[in-house]
């Protein structure tokens, strides 16, 4: 099962998540490192914790408050070359992928919080590497996010009926309602997901913070998680890590 840590940024900043409110979000404070430059924070996942992929949110393009731009940001992260990037930026079309996916990103996040239309979720993968693109069921207390209406109306079993369909072939199950908040993953959602498309590596993120929490996840055969709080203030550590090879 592979941890990958998360990146939030926000303001040229790593920042703390909690539970969707991103107003409220603070540059992040961490075990790892003394530092929320986002290169630093980078550096320490791969230093102390072994890592080798990271999965960034640019919160300001995902927001399109277009208050900071973080491309230099994003470049320096990829010149770095220690960890392929999974990148989130409010993506929506398969132009805008292309263009990060040849600056040297690994993977493209596309997120049904900001995809504007249904039709994307075949348009995207019939004009891309589906390998190197990841969907982001975006969920706030286990309901849809998105400001596509057809998309916010769904159950989630429904939508992944579609994502299946449309030939994605990895998921992530995202409930912002969780991230931060420690307060685990819904597992009855991830079972039933699991069951039913045990062909989609699925991926989840939002409030896991123990290893038992990872050690059942690996159980119900998931693919990755996202991590970010847990790692910060050292509640998972990198020596029980291995237990999750």
């Amino acid at each position: 099962m592979r941890i990958i840590p998360v990146i939030d940024l926000l303001n040229g900043q790593a920042v703390h998540a909690i539970k969707g409110e991103r107003k409220q979000y603070k540059p992040v404070k961490s075990v790892l490192c003394n530092s929320s430059e986002p290169l630093i924070v980078a550096d320490a996942f791969h230093t102390q914790l072994g890592s080798c992929e990271i999965y960034v949110a640019d919160l300001d393009a995902i927001q399109s408050s277009g208050q900071i731009d973080h491309k230099e940001i994003l470049l320096g992260l990829v010149r770095m070359g220690k960890m392929s990037i999974m990148l989130d930026a409010g993506i929506s079309t398969v132009e805008n992928a292309r263009k990060w996916l040849d600056a040297g990103v690994q993977k493209i996040v596309i997120g049904s919080e900001t995809l504007p239309t249904w039709n994307s979720i075949r348009a995207i993968p019939e004009g891309l590497d589906r390998n190197r693109l990841v969907f982001s069921l975006d969920l706030r207390a286990g309901k849809i996010l998105s400001s596509c209406p057809v998309w916010s109306s769904m159950e989630p079993l429904e939508a992944m009926e579609h994502l299946d369909s449309a030939g994605w072939k990895e998921v992530i199950l995202l409930d912002l309602a969780r991230v931060g908040s420690g307060e685990g993953l819904n597992t009855a959602l991830i079972k039933e997901i699991r069951l039913n498309f045990p062909e989609i590596h699925l991926l989840a993120g939002g409030g896991i913070a123990t290893i038992d929490e990872l050690l059942q996840l690996k159980s119900l055969g998931i693919a990755g998680v996202l991590l970010a709080t847990a790692l910060h203030k050292g509640t998972i550590k990198q020596s029980q890590l291995s237990q999750l090879l």
